[in-house]
This record gives C-alpha cells, sequence and structure tokens, in this order.
C-alpha cells in the first residue's frame, strides 16, 4: 500500500516542525523587499522531501542533531536558490503551481534573491563551522550546474547516448539527493562508511525520481507536468533514447527531424509520443527505473531496523509511485 508524505514523515514529524520554523526565522531579513519575497518562498514549499531525507538518514544512522537541522536548511537555501536562477534561464513564469520570483519581481530581482539565498546558506555554515557539511551540499551544486550544461549541449544535436543520459540525470538530479543523505548521516556522526552507503543509497533514489519524471512526459493529461514538455525542449529523456536506438535509420532520421524541426506543433509531438510507446521505450524506462530501487533498498538493508529505516523504504515507494 502506498503511503502519503505525512504517514512517512511520522518519525520526524516534531523535527520538521520544528525545521520549518528555524527555516523561516532564517529566511528574514531587515530589507522590506526582501523579507516579502523570502516570506513568499517559504509560503509556496514543496512536499519538503529534501528535509526529510536529511532527518530520516540522520535518524538511520545516529543521532539527529542542531548539525542536522543547519545541513536540512543549507540544502534548501542552496536548492531554492538554483531554483530562483533557473527560473530566470527558462524564462519561467511558474513554479510548483505558483508564480515564479521573476514572474513577479522580473529577471534583475530573482537574481540578485538567488545570490542572497546562496550567500545566506554559505554564511550558515561558515558560522557555525559546519565546513564538512558546506563541502558536500557545494559538491551537489556544481553538479547540478554541470549536468543542465551537458544536457543542454547535447540537446543540439540529439545525439545523447545511455551512458550520456545517466550522466546528466546523475549530476543534475541524484547528485542532490545523495548529498541530503550524506548531510544527514554526516551530522548524526556516523562513520565514513555509512556515510559512503548513504550517499549511495541516495543517488540510487535520485536516478529512479528523475526517470519517473522523465516517464511523465508520456503519460496523460493529469498529472503535475505538462505531456510531452521534454520532447518541446528537445530533451533526449531514456524512452526516447531506447527508442530510436532501436528503431530503422530512416524511422530515427524521422523521428530526429521531427524532434528538432517541429516540436512545438502538438500533433508532431504526439507522434514522437506514439513512436516511443510502439517501440516500448516507456517499459524498458520502467525496467531501469525499478533496477535503481532494487539496488536502492539493497543498500538500506545494510543497516539496522528502526521507524527511520521503515520510512526511508516507503519514501522509495512514494518516489516511484507519486503523479507528479
Amino acid at each position: 500500500m502506498s503511503r502519503t508524505l505525512t504517514d512517512i514523515q511520522a518519525p520526524i514529524s516534531l523535527e520538521m516542525k520544528e525545521f520549518e520554523k528555524k527555516f523561516r526565522q532564517l529566511m528574514k531579513s531587515k530589507v522590506i523587499l526582501l523579507d516579502k519575497i523570502m516570506g513568499y518562498i517559504v509560503k509556496r514549499k514543496g512536499k519538503q522531501m529534501r528535509p526529510m531525507f536529511v532527518f530520516l538518514s540522520a535518524g538511520v544512522t545516529g543521532t539527529i542533531t542542531e548539525s542536522t537541522y543547519r545541513g536540512a536548511a543549507l540544502i534548501e537555501l542552496l536548492h531554492t536558490a538554483t531554483l530562483v536562477h533557473d527560473d530566470v534561464v527558462d524564462d519561467a513564469n511558474y513554479r510548483r503551481g505558483f508564480f515564479s520570483i521573476n514572474a513577479l519581481w522580473k529577471n534583475k530581482i530573482a537574481v540578485l534573491v538567488g545570490d542572497y539565498l546562496l550567500s545566506r546558506g554559505l554564511l550558515l555554515s561558515v558560522d557555525h563551522g559546519d565546513f564538512d557539511l558546506l563541502k558536500l551540499v557545494s559538491q551537489a551544486v556544481r553538479e547540478m550546474s554541470e549536468g543542465e550544461l551537458l544536457q543542454m549541449e547535447k540537446a543540439k544535436n540529439l545525439d545523447i547516448t545511455e551512458d550520456i543520459y545517466f550522466d546528466i540525470i546523475r549530476q543534475k538530479t541524484a547528485s542532490l539527493i545523495a548529498s541530503c543523505c550524506a548531510v544527514g548521516s554526516t551530522s548524526a556522526g556516523a562513520d565514513q562508511a555509512a556515510v559512503t552507503r548513504m550517499t549511495r543509497f541516495g543517488e540510487k533514489i535520485g536516478m529512479a525520481f528523475q526517470i519517473k519524471d522523465d516517464l511523465f512526459d508520456y503519460g496523460s493529461t493529469q498529472i503535475g507536468k505538462p505531456l510531452g514538455i521534454d520532447i518541446r525542449e528537445k530533451k533526449m529523456t531514456l524512452p526516447l533514447i531506447y527508442s530510436l536506438r532501436n528503431a530503422p535509420s530512416n524511422e530515427r532520421n524521422r523521428i530526429k527531424k521531427m524532434v528538432r524541426n517541429n516540436n512545438h506543433r502538438r500533433k508532431s509531438v504526439q507522434q514522437v509520443i506514439d513512436f516511443v510507446k510502439i517501440s516500448g521505450g516507456i517499459d524498458y524506462a520502467h525496467q531501469v527505473m525499478q533496477k535503481f530501487v532494487d539496488e536502492a533498498l539493497e543498500i538500506l538493508q545494510e543497516f539496522k531496523a528502526s521507524a527511520y529505516k521503515e520510512s526511508l523504504q516507503q519514501m522509495v515507494d512514494f518516489t516511484i509511485s507519486r503523479n507528479k
């Protein structure tokens, strides 16, 4: 039976409430405009999956400490900064069903807000000497940027192989969830072996999470992500990569031409979606996603039984059963 995030959060419900209180306080500013924008960011927070990974990883490997709260806040600050900057780059007007910062306050202010969030996270770590946590999260932000740039570079020629695709999603998505698990276990005083295992666990979940996200492109219009958005943006994802690899050369060239030149026409996007479904790309992506899930659960078995471990197992299930 699939559990809700509220159910999964049960072992850390008190910590999450305390974290929200601490995070709201951290976001306050004496500059009126900045304080207003920070309040808006706090109000539109998403599922809080990243802080959950931090606290549950800490619980599985040791004891939740004040350092755990700061680690979760650091990840939220730096990740939110990248999202604010992403919306400027993509000229996006919405984020999680809310207006984006750049839509409400324009690009110049949005870029400065992203810079402020980055500096807030850096100072939070430096002021408390959390250099180990700062290093983990900074590495993830670097990888996220590299992954996005690699994807943009490859989108020009539509020449992404499966290996390159895995490199991209490992950097742009899995690195952040891996850093959540690494920060949680490090803050709890776990030894290096346990931190390494939790990092690998987070990476596997991150890979499965992104493949699930890519599969939404081929689903119904009832989901949170618009149908065919990746195709319109010329993003080569696993279902399409597999389908092209196994298609006759004339069919492969026809579909690539359609993605390259007619990617904004609804009829062309639907033809690409139909091609992928007929070619078995959806089934293949599901199989690969399940492989990452099985590997993540295998790593988790190495830790002793606890309510935190049970919730992490449920988080794995939630990752692949979510509908947005």
